[in-house]
């Protein structure tokens, strides 16, 4: 008998691997939200491996479809950066609930995961803070790297001090523990003054 949880997980999977953008990780190609979602779990359950079966799907359907809402359908400023980001939130909730009516859950555990996706009552609410840690982590972990090709030194230590920000004191003690680059350890240590 297949659970809710694993027809969810597999149809936030499917949906994913249609995305046409490709990425490279240790020399295998992946629909990159596919591996983003994947990348979401794994470090999820390395960081609370307690985690609720909501806070579970939140992680995986993080970015669910996102190629579909082009940055470049809105104006390509500050403002509209921040209303692409408002809509891809709603975007990935909406296209989680669906799925997971279809999986057969229940309308609360639907609205908890939509509102963990949404990430509400960050810094206040403890399981969308840690789903915050979790983006947080996967992102120094994953993607600093690429960030530190395309940006100049003082935009950079922006966006990590902005990260860091966000982030627990719990998620502050294991995104020390990643095994950056010497060149990364040193920017982010300056960015943060450490």
């Amino acid at each position: 008998m297949t659970t809710p949880f694993q027809k969810a997980s597999e149809w936030i999977d499917a949906e994913n691997a249609q995305d046409p953008n490709i990425e490279l990780d240790q020399n295998k190609e992946y629909p990159k939200e596919l591996l983003y979602s994947n990348r979401m779990y794994e470090r999820l359950m390395q960081f609370e491996p307690n985690a609720s079966e909501e806070i579970q799907i939140a992680s995986k359907a993080q970015h669910i479809c996102r190629w579909k809402v082009a940055r470049e359908s809105y104006p390509m400023d500050r403002v509209g950066y921040l209303k692409w980001r408002e809509e891809l939130k709603k975007f990935h909730s909406k296209t989680t609930a669906e799925i997971l009516a279809k999986a057969g859950y229940d309308q609360a555990f639907i609205d908890r995961v939509s509102f963990l996706i949404e990430k509400k009552l960050l810094k206040k609410d403890a399981e969308t803070q840690l789903l915050e840690d979790v983006i947080c982590l996967v992102f120094l972990e994953y993607y600093l790297e690429p960030f530190v090709h395309k940006h100049n030194e003082e935009k950079l230590k922006n966006i990590i001090k902005k990260t860091w920000d966000k982030m627990s004191d719990k998620g502050h003690q294991e995104a020390l523990k990643i095994n950056y680059s010497e060149e990364n350890l040193n920017l982010i240590k300056a960015s943060l003054g450490l």
